[in-house]
């Protein structure tokens, strides 16, 4: 008898707690870049002749910005900072990452949710492209571009904003026989300034 009434108590308990609460958390599903890029321009500002000079100066800038942002350590830099707040997400808003990223040219073209998910609080981050440039006018940069996307209890995108975070850079790419460290872990540090330089858009375009 005891039993029974320990159990009905917590049935009781159950029904009374509020719809809201047995709610699962509000999900960000995270995506890393797939495509890194290296253009540099001197003062003719491009062209094939120039593009032909530095084509091995670019394709040894792009391989070690894909070493050095590889794509866990694209994830660990975004979930080394507060996202919640960043993105002034609902607290407790749980990260789900994704390892493997999502082909470039399809970035546009799906306008439903890219994870399976029942979650009714659903958002996604994907970093689109990272872009490093050196032009003799600006000096060096590495751009990245992030693309945030929110939905209903539904496939509707409910909001949606893509934009470019880009700030200097002091030691990359490495001279020749110069340690390498530093000016790979400077891309990871200039990364995560990137998101929060795109974030601060976020929060001024979602205001109200």
């Amino acid at each position: 008898m005891k039993r029974y009434l320990a159990l009905a108590a917590i049935a009781a308990a159950t029904a009374a707690t509020p719809a809201f609460a047995q709610q699962a958390p509000c999900e960000l599903h995270i995506w890393p870049a797939e495509r890194m890029t290296s253009i540099t321009t001197g003062w003719l500002g491009g062209g094939l002749i120039e593009g032909a000079l530095n084509s091995k100066k670019d394709a040894n800038n792009k391989a070690q910005m894909a070493s050095a942002l590889d794509s866990p350590t694209q994830l660990d830099a975004l979930q080394a900072l507060d996202l919640n707040a960043l993105l002034k997400l609902p607290a407790g808003t749980v990260v789900v990452r994704h390892e493997t990223p999502i082909e470039r040219k399809t970035m546009n073209k799906v306008k439903t949710r890219r994870a399976d998910s029942s979650a009714a609080c659903y958002n996604e981050l994907i970093v689109a492209d990272v872009f490093y440039q050196k032009a003799a006018i600006y000096g060096r940069s590495p751009r990245t571009l992030f693309l945030f996307r929110e939905f209903g209890n539904d496939q509707k995108i409910d909001y949606e904003f893509k934009a470019w975070g880009g700030n200097g850079l002091k030691l990359f790419p490495p001279k020749k026989d110069e340690d390498a460290t530093a000016a790979l872990e400077e891309l990871s540090i200039v990364f995560k300034k990137n998101f929060e330089e795109y974030a601060a858009k976020v929060k001024n375009t979602t205001a109200s």
